[in-house]
């Protein structure tokens, strides 16, 4: 029997390997370049409009709002991987790392954009004033494989919706554990009990609980990090010069060791910032499906999508460098704590012993929203595998499981499944890539309607009868044709 499991273990480490080492990371930057291009830099010349449409973002009827689609897929995205796997990448890659994990997050909005707009225009009516869709909706109508959408969907169940909740409620206990002395098992059965009445609400307590807890714990985590910035703004010009020469191995120049710092830097930032962000990865466009959005159009979740990666890697992961990389220079040195206790050990130097705490507080706030938004994504894909009859009684056998993995993660650390799950993960991303490929010139027309209407001074509004390969497709209920729609050809 062990030896079973070792070989099994043996082929998930080699599946991951030739997986994340040698496919995803390339064509995750290779898409995103090509989305920028063909968008003409929709991130750059976008950029102000994006938050201009947070203004009305609140606005969503009865059902989901865009805001609310935001805060859950960012609940998802900021998690112990903003404070772990930053201080990981800096330390496994230096201080150069950083200004590759912003490289990546710039191009992955384009990515971002184009999934979340081509889930919302395969988005179908749930029935109850929200919607439902995603990669699995958008793969199965657009190309036609259905089969392709199933192998997605149990996938993401497997990543998201059960390891990587093990995941989150292991470091939440844990960090608790350390920073207060309570049980693992305690915090375990605490976090099944606060959880089980958000998840048995449905997606719209999901979405409520994230509007509130998400843009909080983002507020008091960057006060923090502006603080120590403010009180070491002396050091601040220094600190980007060593993120830049650091990235280019302008500092291991005289050492002879520039291109293997550099393919450091670059590796270690670019494999956090995708994991951190999650762009291309297929998860975030389950939620960005839900919306209702102001304006009533798909590409204006493609926008609020890309802000989702601007605060999870531009902001939140560069406030946690700023506090690494502007603490003492013996931190960043290979013989130092990695992972979350540089972050906490770090932060404890900048404003004292209670520094730590704070981290661990920080944790349990991350890692508790990720829970939940984690689980709607699995939600989402159990519901279109089971179909319409049988989706109850799939749904509620798929939250008892959520909660028992919560438990069992809190007390064991189920490594073999951590690392089964990374490869799904893998795999499922390598999918939702060929699709939003695939389905890019969609996309892409779909966003020159949204920049044309925009141009001509008018609110956008989508008519999916002006776009021949959707509008066969497009569920009526979700996207009912405006009217007396002009042409847009």
């Amino acid at each position: 029997m062990t030896s079973l499991i070792d070989l099994f273990n043996e082929l998930v480490s080699a599946g991951n390997g030739v997986i994340w080492g040698k496919l995803l990371i390339y064509i995750l930057i290779g898409a995103g370049l090509y989305f920028t291009i063909m968008t003409r830099g929709i991130q750059f010349r976008f950029f102000g409009h994006m938050f201009s449409l947070l203004r009305g973002s609140r606005s969503g009827g009865e059902g989901i709002s865009s805001f609310q689609a935001l805060s859950t897929s960012l609940a998802a995205r900021v998690g112990t991987g903003n404070l772990a796997g930053v201080a990981v990448a800096i330390y496994l890659g230096g201080p150069g790392a950083i200004f590759w994990m912003w490289m990546t997050a710039l191009v992955g909005m384009a990515t971002s954009f184009i999934e979340s707009t081509l889930a919302q225009a395969y988005k179908v009516d749930h029935g109850d004033k929200t919607f439902r869709g995603g990669p699995a909706r958008y793969i199965e109508q657009g190309l036609g494989q259905r089969w392709m959408a199933v192998a997605f969907s149990v996938c993401l169940i497997i990543a998201f919706g059960l390891a990587f909740n093990s995941v989150q409620s292991n470091s939440i206990a844990q960090a608790m554990d350390q920073a207060f002395g309570i049980p693992t098992w305690v915090v375990g059965i605490v976090l099944v009990v606060v959880v089980t009445p958000i998840i048995f609400g449905g997606l719209r307590s999901i979405a409520r609980v994230a509007e509130l807890i998400v843009p909080i714990m983002a507020l008091f985590y960057l006060a923090i990090a502006l603080f120590v910035v403010a009180t070491n703004i002396s050091e601040l010009p220094g600190a980007l010069a060593l993120v830049f020469n650091s990235a280019f191995g302008l500092e291991e120049a005289a050492g002879g060791a520039v291109g293997y710092a550099v393919a450091q830097a670059m590796m270690q930032g670019i494999k956090r910032g995708l994991f951190s962000n999650e762009a291309g990865m297929g998860s975030a466009p389950n939620v960005a499906a839900t919306a209702t959005t102001s304006p009533n159009h798909p590409a204006a979740q493609g926008f609020m999508q890309m802000l989702g990666v601007f605060f999870d890697t531009l902001v939140i992961c560069t406030a946690t460098a700023s506090v690494i990389i502007l603490s003492e220079p013996a931190l960043q040195d290979g013989d130092s704590p990695n992972g979350i206790q540089l972050t906490q050990i770090a932060l404890s130097e900048h404003v004292g012993s209670w520094g730590a705490s704070f981290v661990a507080i920080a944790i349990l706030l991350f890692a508790f929203t990720s829970l939940i938004a984690n689980y709607s994504y699995g939600e989402s894909n159990i519901e279109y595998i089971a179909g319409e009859r049988r989706s109850r009684p799939a749904v509620l056998v798929y939250r008892l499981a959520v909660l028992a993995m919560i438990m069992i993660g809190a007390v064991a650390q189920l490594k073999t499944i951590w690392n089964f799950a990374d490869l799904s993960m893998g795999m499922m991303a390598l999918i939702n890539l060929i699709a939003i490929l695939l389905l890019s010139p969609l996309a892409f027309a779909i966003f020159r309607d949204y920049e044309r209407q925009l141009k001509a001074g008018v609110e956008p509004t989508f008519d999916p009868s002006q776009f021949p390969k959707l509008a066969d497709k497009v569920d009526s209920s979700a996207w009912p044709t405006p009217p007396r729609a002009e042409s847009r050809d």
